[in-house]
C-alpha cells in the first residue's frame, strides 16, 4: 500500500513538472511570431528545447520529427500538432505576440490553436517513451498547416516511418473527433460579350453564370453523415464587369466544396462540371479529402469509456493528408482558434497529458 501511494504521488508530480515545462515552452513559442511559412524561429526554439531533453531531433524543412528504436512487434501511433499560426485579426486588445498569464488562462496567438496540443503531446511523448505501452511513437511538429503548405506535413510524411493511427492535437475540448470533412476550392469562369449596356447587344456573362449558380445553391447531396452531416457548397467570391455601361463578358466565382466521407474530390469536381454546363472549371486540388477512423477502433473505444465523446468535425487540419487512420484530440476549444484574445487554460493543457497518457497506457490492442 505504501509503495503504491509513492508510485501516485510520483505520477502527480511528474504531471505537473512536465505541465509546467509545457507551458513555459508555449509561452517562448508564443513570443515568437511564427505565421504559416515564416516558422523558422519557432521551430529553432522547439528543437532546442527537445535536445535539451536528450532526445533526438530530426529538422525536415520546418518540421520537427522525433523518433527513437521502432519495435517492429508493435504498431506505430503518430502524435501531431503544428507549429504555425494565422495573422492575428485587427481586433485584439492584447499583444498577440506578448504571452499573459491571468489566473488559469494563457493568453496569445496560437495558444489555443494549437500550442496546446503541440505542446502537450510533446510532453507525452517524453513521458511515455521509457515505459511498456503498446506503440511504438513518433512525434511530429510540423509546420504550414494553416495554408496546407506544399511544405509542412506533405514534406514531412516520406520521412515518417509506417504510422498505423495518429492522434492530431487540435483543440477539441478533448474529445475524439473521429471525422472531418475534406475540402476543395473550385474556381469558375463564365464567358459573354462586352457591349453597350444602352442597346441590345453583347453577352451578359454574369446572367450566363446565374442559372448554374442557381442550381449549385439549390443542389442537395444525398448522402447524409451521422457525424458530418451533409456535403456543402458555396459560392464564397464573385466578380465582374467593369463599369456600369458596359455589358461584362467575364464573370469569375469561387465555390467552396466540403466533403463528408461519402464523396471523393475528383468524383464531385466531375459531377459539377457535368451540371454546370455555361461555365469553366478548375480545381485548385483534390488532395484535401474528407478522413474518419471507425468507431470500433480500440483507441476510439477507449475514449469511449473513459468519458470521451466522439463527434465529427467540420473544420481541416493536416488529418486530411494522413493515408492512415488518424483522429483529433486535444485541450483548448475550436471556438477560440483564429479569434482575438486567443488563450488556453493552463488546467487544460494539465488535463491533456493526463489523458494522453492514461488513454494510450491503457488501450486494449
Amino acid at each position: 500500500m505504501k509503495s503504491e501511494k509513492i508510485r501516485i504521488f510520483a505520477a502527480i508530480m511528474d504531471i505537473n513538472q512536465y505541465t509546467n515545462e509545457a507551458v513555459e515552452l508555449l509561452q517562448q513559442l508564443i513570443a515568437t511570431p511564427s505565421i504559416s511559412r515564416e516558422e523558422g524561429s519557432a521551430a529553432n526554439i522547439l528543437a532546442d528545447f527537445i535536445e535539451k531533453c536528450g532526445l533526438p531531433v530530426k529538422r525536415i524543412g520546418n518540421n520537427i520529427l522525433v523518433q527513437e528504436a521502432i519495435n517492429p512487434d508493435k504498431p506505430t501511433m503518430l502524435l501531431n500538432a503544428h507549429i504555425d499560426t494565422v495573422k492575428p485579426v485587427s481586433t485584439w486588445t492584447r499583444n498577440p505576440f506578448e504571452p499573459t498569464i491571468e489566473d488559469d488562462y494563457l493568453y496569445g496567438l496560437g495558444s489555443n490553436d494549437c500550442g496546446g496540443g503541440l505542446v502537450s503531446l510533446l510532453q507525452v511523448y517524453r513521458l511515455l517513451r521509457t515505459r511498456d505501452v503498446p506503440y511504438n511513437i513518433v512525434y511530429l511538429a510540423s509546420c504550414e498547416e494553416e495554408v496546407s503548405g506544399e511544405n509542412g506535413f506533405r514534406l514531412a510524411l516520406p520521412e515518417l516511418p509506417k504510422i498505423d493511427v495518429a492522434i492530431v492535437g487540435e483543440p477539441t475540448g478533448m474529445h475524439p473527433a473521429i471525422a472531418e470533412k475534406g475540402l476543395m476550392v473550385i474556381d469558375g469562369v463564365a464567358h459573354g460579350k462586352s457591349g453597350h449596356a444602352a442597346r441590345d447587344e453583347g453577352v451578359n456573362a454574369i446572367y450566363e453564370a446565374l442559372d448554374d449558380l442557381v442550381w449549385l445553391r439549390d443542389y442537395k447531396f444525398r448522402k447524409n453523415s451521422l457525424l458530418l452531416g451533409y456535403t456543402k457548397m458555396s459560392v464564397t467570391i464573385v466578380n465582374s464587369g467593369t463599369q456600369h455601361n458596359v455589358i461584362p463578358d467575364e464573370c469569375r466565382f469561387v465555390i467552396d466544396v466540403r466533403t463528408n466521407e461519402y464523396y471523393q474530390n475528383e468524383y464531385l469536381f466531375a459531377f459539377l462540371q457535368k451540371h454546370m454546363k455555361k461555365c469553366e472549371l478548375t480545381a485548385r486540388s483534390f488532395r484535401l479529402s474528407s478522413s474518419h477512423i471507425p468507431v470500433g477502433h480500440p483507441l476510439v473505444q477507449r475514449c469511449i469509456k473513459m468519458g470521451m465523446l466522439p463527434y465529427g468535425s467540420p473544420t481541416l487540419s493536416d488529418q486530411a493528408l494522413m493515408p492512415f487512420l488518424s483522429f483529433k484530440l486535444g485541450p483548448g476549444e475550436s471556438s477560440r482558434s483564429h479569434s482575438a484574445d486567443e488563450y488556453i487554460r493552463i488546467s487544460e493543457i494539465k488535463h491533456a497529458i493526463e489523458t494522453y497518457v492514461e488513454l494510450i497506457e491503457s488501450v486494449q490492442l
